[in-house]
């Protein structure tokens, strides 16, 4: 006997949802971000007014949990530090190096954050298409090269994102630098990492909203997405007013870099608070 016929929904060329009809009855929906964040598929029988959901095994859920857990504390506390690092510029000493600091070690908890992210992807169950429906969970992987799926390449770039602000916070200690080399190696990957926040965002209302424009004020997930998209926004922001001017040396807007830093992170704390609620229900 064939597979049932699915009906896909997506971006593009990506798949955010799978539709069909069990051999059983009824409906069965594999959404993207439900099988990664929650590891469930929904399945309503015919005549039914419900869905019920069908979990992944232990294991998987074990996983996405613990994964989960480790991703959000690490924007929240990411977020938390360039809130602090802001903070300090705009209403402290303003001491370039202490500032610097502050970002560097909050810029190592986006950057767990973005791997751990990337991970929830890859070890996330599988989809078995057809039939009643079914999660499957694979072997442990460090690695996975998916770039066809939205949610995979979504958390990919935040990563990528991460990793390039890395370089704009370790060229921050750098003395001496004139204007042009610190909008070269300061102010270009800040801006860079910003635009990669911004499409990473972009890419998470596409899995979410399988492609169309959406707004879901009770749907968690959304306002996760939503959330850290006002965050990369701030963020550019902020980055955009950071350009020193060649002609007198000074920034365009201190005040707005600073604010835009410190109003972003705080975007991306609050997230990573509303993910920890975003997780599998089983035990």
């Amino acid at each position: 006997m064939g597979q049932p016929e699915q009906r896909a929904e997506g971006a593009g060329p990506f798949t955010t949802r799978l539709t069909w009809h069990p051999p059983g009855g009824g409906t069965a929906v594999w959404e993207s971000r439900l099988a990664r964040r929650r590891g469930v598929l929904g399945v309503r029988p015919h005549g039914a007014a419900a869905t019920r959901y069908i979990s992944a095994d232990a294991v998987a859920v074990a996983r996405l949990r613990r994964l989960n857990v480790i991703a959000a504390i690490a924007f929240v506390i990411g977020g938390a530090l360039f809130a602090a690092g802001a903070a300090v510029a705009q209403f402290g000493s303003g001491d370039a190096t202490a500032c610097a600091s502050i970002y560097f070690a909050g810029g190592l908890f986006f950057s767990t954050g973005g791997y751990v992210s990337l991970l929830q992807v890859i070890n996330a169950p599988r989809h078995v298409g057809g039939g009643e429906g079914r999660l499957v969970t694979h072997r442990w992987r460090w690695w996975r090269y998916e770039p066809m799926q939205v949610d995979w390449l979504s958390t990919f770039v935040l990563f990528a994102g991460t990793l390039v602000f890395a370089v704009d916070l370790l060229d921050s200690f750098l003395q001496g630098l004139n204007v042009q080399q610190v909008n070269r190696l300061i102010w270009v990957p800040d801006v860079i990492g910003c635009a990669l926040f911004l499409l990473s965002g972009h890419l998470g209302f596409a899995e979410i909203c399988h492609g169309r424009p959406c707004v879901r004020p009770h749907n968690l997930g959304w306002w996760i997405v939503a959330v850290n998209q006002l965050g990369s926004v701030l963020f550019m922001v902020s980055a955009l007013a950071a350009y020193t001017r060649p002609a007198t040396g000074s920034l365009v807007n201190a005040d707005l870099a600073n604010w835009g830093t410190l109003t972003g992170a705080l975007c991306f704390s609050l997230a990573g608070l509303f993910q920890l609620g975003e997780h599998p229900s089983g035990s």
